[in-house]
């Protein structure tokens, strides 16, 4: 039976994953929300081993024993959380009841085309779940999260994906900026590539050094990204998109930056920077900083929160957009969070905080 805000019976919630990076952060968002109690965690290769050892920070659950990942395990749960490779949510989630709501961290049921799921990630296309971005803008005026009452499927979007769209669909959704012609920069810190202990992610090589990788139309979240502009009322996207790695644990910051669309060539820093200042307003987890200051990952540390900034380039006639997450938070689990309150009825703020831990 699933809970309502006016019940106190809790929600448990299974995580599969969760030795992971975000399966963990799910659990630590989890052990301090109102509405939620924890049940099976689960796991693949670590699967018998306590949760502590692998996830020290989780104090409360660090004994826990890690079970396999199976539909049997995960079975009599009100949520399901998958923090599972790409290519592997499809399988269990079929297994699973229709009544359970599943959030699904990885990518197999984000993208709505199968042609860019096999030409992106090379296997069979899983489906299309509802979509977890409530912030999402749609060309009809309303809100991703209008959508979300109900679902009891629902995919958690990219963490690269989220730091893009919010920072370009104001103007994208008002018309103001030229859709293709669109140039992504971004930083990331080194949790979004996992835990899989490959030379490029170690200490050794990452310490002291910036790298892009996916370079050249390669990278897996830009049919995501091209989606969600569409969404917000774009006829066709082309976006150059270059992610690099830095040397920091957790973060994205992505600088985007779009020509002004034919009719707009003449709009002020102050109609633009009202356009973005207009869609964001009422927005608890979305926030344009006051002019002159300019996102920082270190702000956004463990909080749900995407810090934006916008400004006119007029000698190049580009707007420039910057936007600050934490990647395992809004980015991925607060994000996954977010999506489940909406889904349920509850707060949609509901164990999920805005202040970040930074320095």
């Amino acid at each position: 039976m699933v809970s309502t805000p006016d019940t106190p019976t809790p929600l448990r919630v299974a995580v599969a994953g969760a030795s992971g990076y975000a399966g963990g952060e799910f659990l630590r968002l989890a052990v301090a929300h109102p509405h939620l109690e924890v049940g099976a965690l689960t796991a693949h290769s670590t699967a018998g081993s306590r949760l502590g050892e692998l996830q020290p920070h989780l104090r409360s659950l660090a004994d826990r024993v890690l079970e396999p990942t199976t539909a049997e395990v995960l079975a009599g749960h009100d949520v399901v959380v998958l923090g599972l490779p790409h290519g592997a949510s499809g399988e269990i989630a079929a297994q699973l009841p229709d009544d359970v709501l599943v959030l699904d961290l990885g990518a197999d049921h984000r993208l709505a085309s199968a042609a860019d799921w096999e030409a992106f990630y090379g296997s069979p296309h899983a489906g299309t779940w509802p979509y977890g971005l409530p912030e999402l803008a749609h060309a009809d005026g309303t809100r991703q999260r209008d959508h979300l009452a109900g679902a009891r499927r629902i995919a958690v979007p990219g963490c690269n994906v989220t730091a893009v769209t919010l920072g370009l669909q104001p103007g994208v959704a008002a018309g103001l900026l030229d859709p293709t012609d669109l140039v992504a920069v971004l930083a990331n810190g080194y949790s979004g590539a996992g835990k899989a202990l490959k030379p490029h992610l170690l200490a050794a090589e990452g310490l002291g050094a910036a790298a892009p990788y996916a370079v050249g139309g390669t990278h897996r979240h830009i049919p995501e990204i091209t989606q969600n502009l569409r969404t917000a009322g774009a006829a066709e996207v082309t976006i150059s998109f270059t992610p690099t790695l830095v040397p920091m644990s957790r973060g994205i910051l992505a600088t985007v930056t779009a020509r002004l669309a034919p009719g707009h060539e003449d709009a002020t820093s102050a109609q633009v920077r009202e356009t973005w200042a207009g869609a964001y307003a009422d927005e608890p987890f979305v926030e344009l900083l006051p002019e002159g200051q300019w996102p920082s990952t270190a702000a956004t540390l463990g909080a749900n929160t995407a810090l934006v900034q916008v400004a006119l380039d007029e000698a190049a006639g580009r707007v420039v957009t910057v936007t600050a997450l934490d990647n395992l938070v809004k980015g991925t689990a607060g994000q996954a969070v977010q999506a489940m309150n909406l889904a349920l009825g509850l707060p949609e703020t509901a164990g999920l905080g805005t202040e970040g831990v930074a320095p």
